[in-house]
């Protein structure tokens, strides 16, 4: 006889089927996101370094827009024009000048210094006191037209940036011009620039020329950005770009801006692994997730096997004795859960089987076996078992209200289904009982909504049990599973006259006219395999129970749905039900 797999090995196998794609297909979006977020990183660090460097640009244009100024200044050109003239008060308009160039200097929102040099009187006035009059003014070196980087004697090592606007424009050296307009800003302006960018983006930037000269920031790694200024140098390098560089076994993430203004290159760089820690630690956490999640599923797997491959095991001998006609077997094992009630129950049916089987009376009997298939066929092993694996999943991701939630209404839908000793009930009872069932429905099909709205007397009617729950699960079957866009059921009740109506009617495919025709008829005929045995069941106990006119009818819903209407004679109205029954999913 070939090995069957129970119940306990198959979820072990899909679990594994479950957790082997997902691992792979992780590793390979992983692997794609890594790239992807590398790329996003790398290129929003070059963003914000052009960016930067777009401002600090924007600022040294700003500076060098100031000589262009001084020589459009009345009082300047009136001073330079008429500086030598006996009349002009040379003392008071120099005055007046070197509070024009201070005030000019300081609206900037750089430290500067501005000068104006006459060659031809040997004057200079500046608005910074260490340069104004002074007389070691370098009359014969070069206009430094562009802006140049020198260290000046007196300023303690700290290098500044200069230019220079002559006139006339055309001279070379600085006694050949009629007058001579400077601008100066000490590079201690960028170091601070360079601080609040480092501030702020937890980087290490700093300017390199052409040459050897760099500017750091406060707290800058000097070996580092010297190794880097080396690289850099010894290849032509583009206006603006990234290269990744292996400083002390370290892979370093360098950018780089080409200034405009100054023609030097912003440099920042930062680790790479500094830069994927995000994905590195997201990477370890799903691993280490994985790794919970298989433990979790192995003890998930035990208890499923504690609490469910046994009891089944259990049963299923119970079921195999009583087949081969052992009427004494009983189940004498505590599952300590939901299978409590149905050994429970079995025990109990084992029990009547065997005193009916002893009792000779035919018609008690065959009327206890009717019963029992009808309480059989509401109890439907595929709807039990995804009831159960929905519980198990819920519970493996620790989803405690949906394990509460779907096991509350499974045991009242047991409850309700499994109670034989009443096959007449009010219509609140049923209502009750397709409100557990819907939940449980709900639950596993999140998108599926519902709406019950029937009127408070008509609670109170009596009906055969089970007439509403098969036609509620024929609407999901039929209807709901079929079509992703089906989502609704109607359930409404009606009085009208001597009559009671409910309608069940979901928004799903639908039949055709032809199909709907077909259905009627087979309603009227001998139960056979084309119609479900619950239909038929549900028409003729309408039909034999309150007469001519009651049972059960189809009809095409108004969104194209479909429509099952049940039809029974009113009774006198006796005690009311204490609300009306109104409820929406």
């Amino acid at each position: 006889m070939p090995y069957k797999l129970n119940i306990f090995s198959k979820i072990l196998i899909l679990l594994v089927l479950l957790l082997i794609p997902i691992v792979m297909l992780y590793s390979f979006t992983n692997r794609i996101t890594n790239n992807v977020v590398q790329d996003q990183i790398q290129s929003s660090n070059l963003n914000q370094l052009s960016f930067f460097m777009h401002q600090l640009d924007a600022d040294v244009e700003r500076l060098a827009m100031s000589p262009v100024i001084l020589g459009s200044d009345p009082y300047v050109r009136e001073y330079i024009d008429k500086h030598n003239s006996p009349e002009y008060d040379m003392l008071k308009e120099q005055s007046r000048i070197i509070e024009k160039l201070s005030l000019q200097s300081v609206s900037s929102g750089w430290v500067n210094e501005l000068t104006i040099a006459i060659p031809k009187g040997k004057q200079v006035l500046s608005s910074s006191i260490f340069v104004n009059g002074t007389d070691s003014w370098p009359w014969h070196r070069p206009i430094q037209r562009t802006w140049t980087y020198e260290v000046r004697e007196g300023d303690k090592g700290v290098g500044s940036f200069i230019r220079e606007v002559s006139e006339p424009i055309r001279a070379q050296v600085v006694d050949q011009t009629n007058v001579l307009y400077q601008v100066r800003f000490s590079v201690q302006n960028m170091v601070q620039l360079l601080d609040v960018y480092k501030k702020d983006k937890r980087s290490d930037p700093f300017l390199v020329d052409g040459g050897q000269a760099l500017i750091l920031n406060s707290s800058s790694d000097a070996s580092i950005s010297a190794t880097i200024r080396e690289f850099l140098t010894g290849s032509t390098i583009p206006l603006s770009g990234q290269k990744q560089i292996e400083i002390n076994k370290q892979q370093y993430l360098v950018s780089y801006v080409k200034s405009t203004q100054l023609d030097w290159y912003l440099v920042d760089y930062v680790p790479v692994q500094k830069i994927l820690s995000p994905i590195t630690m997201t990477r370890k956490l799903f691993y280490i997730s994985i790794g919970l999640l298989l433990m979790m599923s192995v003890l998930a797997s035990f208890i499923l096997y504690r609490n469910v491959q046994i009891p089944i095991g259990k049963m299923i001998q119970s079921v195999q004795k009583v087949k081969r006609g052992d009427l004494s077997a009983r189940i004498d094992y505590k599952a300590k859960n939901e299978f409590d009630f149905l050994i429970q129950r079995f025990n109990e049916m084992a029990t009547q089987i065997q005193v009916l089987v002893e009792d000779v009376y035919a018609e008690k009997i065959r009327s206890r076996e009717a019963t029992l298939k009808q309480l059989q066929s509401q109890i439907h092993p595929h709807f039990l078992y995804n009831s159960l694996f929905f519980i198990i999943n819920s519970a493996e991701m620790e989803d405690k209200e949906s394990v509460v939630a779907m096991s509350q209404n499974l045991a009242e839908f047991y409850r309700y289904t499994t109670r034989i000793e009443k096959q007449v009930v009010r219509l609140q009872e049923e209502v009750n009982f397709v409100i557990h069932y819907l939940n449980i429905q709900q639950l596993r099909i999140h998108r599926l909504v519902y709406d019950i709205h029937i009127p408070e007397d008509m609670l109170n009617e009596s009906v055969p049990r089970l007439i509403l729950q098969p036609l509620v699960e024929n609407a999901i079957i039929h209807g709901i599973e079929r079509s992703m866009e089906s989502d609704c059921i109607t359930i409404k009740g009606e009085q009208d006259g001597d009559w009671n109506r409910v309608i069940v009617e979901d928004n799903g495919p639908g039949l055709n006219q032809e199909k709907l025709t077909q259905l009627s008829k087979q309603l009227e005929q001998p139960m056979s395999d084309d119609i479900g045995c619950g239909t038929w069941n549900i028409h003729h106990r309408l039909f034999y129970q309150f007469g001519e006119g009651s049972g059960l009818t189809f009809q095409l819903g108004v969104d194209g749905g479909m429509k099952a209407v049940l039809t029974w004679k009113r009774e006198k109205q006796q005690d009311t039900l204490p609300a009306a029954q109104e409820r929406r999913s």
